[in-house]
């Protein structure tokens, strides 16, 4: 039973210390490993899953991805999304049937946001 309901909700994940002192603003959301919503988040693209999703507080990570800061600072970026605006869901999911996935204005923001964390974390001289 426990390994249907991980196989649902996935497992909660701590991000190591060291990725945490680097960045701080990942402590805060709520982390998971696996879980249906990758499932489900790939199959809207036509894969087989995707390597994270935000649903409000919490991101998921696919088992088999890496912990990248670029990709974990794109997710985070998903969470002041949902925090920003009650209506994101939608409007994400609208933008999206729009725009296409790449297009979509919330994911050229999140690509964007974790873009310019990276840039300040590792100035060019």
């Amino acid at each position: 039973m426990l390994n249907i309901l991980r196989g649902l909700v996935g497992t909660p994940y701590n991000l190591p210390a060291q990725l945490l002192a680097q960045y701080p603003e990942l402590g805060d959301a709520s982390w998971r490993r696996g879980g249906l919503a990758l499932r489900i988040g790939g199959w809207s693209l036509g894969r087989s899953t995707v390597s994270g999703i935000t649903l409000w507080r919490t991101i998921w990570l696919s088992p088999d991805s890496a912990l990248e800061p670029e990709l974990l600072l794109h997710e985070l970026r998903h969470v002041h999304q949902f925090e920003a605006d009650p209506l994101f869901p939608l409007r994400y999911l609208w933008r999206g049937v729009r725009h296409g996935y790449t297009d979509n204005p919330y994911e050229a923001d999140a690509r964007a946001f974790a873009a310019r964390r990276l840039a300040e974390a590792h100035p060019t001289a």
